[in-house]
């Protein structure tokens, strides 16, 4: 395989140094790039436990853009009474809810208590769908089955029965809700900037559109 000769390019902002030529640079060269090194090397260290809580806290967004996705297929969805409609509206509610339980675990940090008082009702729903229909086989109120068995002198006929609650395009409070996540996540994040500008005196910035409006009140 044929090997390149290391080169040194750079772009509108860095010169970037391969490290095999790094030692042929001149001494002061050499130096100021140690130096900056040292810098950022110390940097780091002061603000790694922020950094780490940063990392979860791009899982969650990953998650909550997931969710928006999700909302946004599922109210689009027209309603028409056929099976595979009726299929695309559980699959799509079954990522909903999956993934809203995601946003809301431990490791992202949001919880119940985050949520306005009128919220949690529509909290509490989501939470026992995900564990009691979609994610385990539990009974949940949505879901009733049963059995019908019709017989003569030579046969017995089984026919189940099930019957399935639903709401087309997810309740209107879901809406509500994904959109004060939006916002409480904002709000998370230029928190986190922030706590990291006070700590190095540096200002700490990310790639992010304006920030969500939301009109209700935290309980």
């Amino acid at each position: 395989m044929e090997k390149f000769a290391p080169t040194i390019w750079e772009d509108d902002k860095y010169v970037y140094v391969p490290e095999e030529l790094f030692e042929l640079l001149p001494e002061e060269f050499r130096a100021a790039a140690q130096a900056r090194k040292e810098e950022g090397s110390n940097l780091l260290r002061i603000v790694d436990d922020d950094l780490q809580r940063f990392v979860r806290l791009g899982g969650t967004f990953q998650a909550l853009t997931s969710l928006q996705y999700n909302h946004r297929r599922l109210r689009a969805l027209k309603f028409e009474a056929t099976t595979e409609t009726f299929f695309e509206h559980e699959l799509l509610t079954t990522a909903f809810v999956v993934t809203y339980s995601r946003v809301v675990s431990g490791r992202s940090g949001v919880s119940r208590t985050h949520l306005p008082a009128h919220l949690r009702e529509v909290h509490d729903d989501l939470i026992e769908i995900r564990n009691k229909r979609y994610a385990h086989d539990d009974d949940h109120k949505s879901i009733r089955t049963g059995m019908h068995i019709d017989f003569d002198e030579t046969e017995c006929r089984i026919a189940l029965e099930i019957n399935l609650g639903f709401h087309w395009g997810g309740r209107n409070e879901w809406e509500e809700l994904v959109t004060f996540l939006d916002g409480y996540m904002y709000k998370r994040l230029q928190k986190t900037l922030g706590r990291l500008k006070d700590k190095t005196g540096r200002e700490w910035k990310f790639p992010i559109g304006p920030g969500p409006v939301w009109s209700g009140t935290q309980g």
